[in-house]
């Protein structure tokens, strides 16, 4: 068995003041994707750099205590790509959101990739700056689509359906819920689409609702009264989500204002 964490930290060294460390060790995972390290390399201490016996590779972002991704991983990997490369225009490497682990042998081509998605909640620039980043993603994944088997974990920043958040009526205008970005989330998830990637919380719990939240404002007691949005995804290819056998969001102890999400698959790297 396969276990696969996606978790935002907010703040990998908050985070770890929070207790991160010994819930990771205890949680036994096989892989870890975060977002939002909020740290450059300089401040990845080696308690940071390695956690849970696991060696991590990270995209630091340019701009200090902003953005960021990791993947920390028990298996080494065969291979490691950190930013978009030639599929960025520039933009976004800058920002460091995109790191891919890939586990290649003789007759398999696999990859684990954690991603950060622009918000676009904080300005209109910073929206059209999350729609540029869904015109370069899609068709990178639509690329690795053709050549390989992955899963992406990441802070995604889009509820897809109105299950996915709490008060959806109230969002419809609103960064995260636009039209737009859920009609993105329909595209890439169509079967017969050139990405048809798997929703895999969704292929496991097709129907839950107020479980399925991994992130709360901090305003206004969102936490307390479970006013949550489910914006933390596991996008995987077909033939990868149907080994997925449990899927869980961990709410027992708070080191960030997500939770991390976990999946179990029925595979081996």
């Amino acid at each position: 068995m396969f276990r696969l964490v996606s978790f935002n930290l907010n703040g990998v060294r908050s985070a770890a003041n929070k207790g991160l460390l010994p819930w990771a060790e205890a949680h036994a995972a096989d892989c870890m994707g975060v977002q939002e390290l909020k740290a450059q390399a300089a401040d990845m201490g080696p308690e940071l750099r390695t956690v849970a016996g696991m060696p991590g590779h990270f995209h630091h972002a340019e701009k200090k205590g902003y953005s960021g991704v990791g993947l920390y991983s028990r298996t080494a990997p065969s291979d490691v790509i950190i930013g978009l490369g030639a599929a960025d225009n520039g933009e976004f490497d800058a920002e460091g959101r995109y790191v891919e682990m890939r586990f290649d042998k003789p007759g398999r081509k696999l990859s684990i990739i954690s991603c950060y998605f622009p918000s676009g909640s904080s300005s209109e620039e910073r929206q059209e700056a999350k729609f540029r980043f869904l015109d370069v993603i899609r068709p990178h994944l639509a690329k690795l689509r053709a050549e390989r088997e992955f899963i992406l974990v990441g802070d995604v920043n889009i509820a897809h359906k109105e299950a996915d958040l709490k008060n959806w009526k109230g969002n419809l205008k609103n960064s995260g819920f636009l039209p737009e970005e859920r009609a993105w989330m329909t595209q890439l998830l169509d079967p017969a689409g050139d990405t048809g990637l798997v929703d895999v919380y969704r292929r496991l719990h097709p129907d839950t609702t107020d479980a399925c939240y991994t992130w709360w404002s901090n305003r206004g007691q969102a936490r307390a009264k479970n006013v949550g949005w489910r914006i933390d995804y596991h996008l995987a290819t077909p033939a990868l989500a149907e080994t997925a056998r449990h899927a869980a969001v961990y709410k027992d102890q708070w080191f960030s204002d997500h939770a991390p999400l976990t999946i179990d698959y029925d595979f081996t790297l």
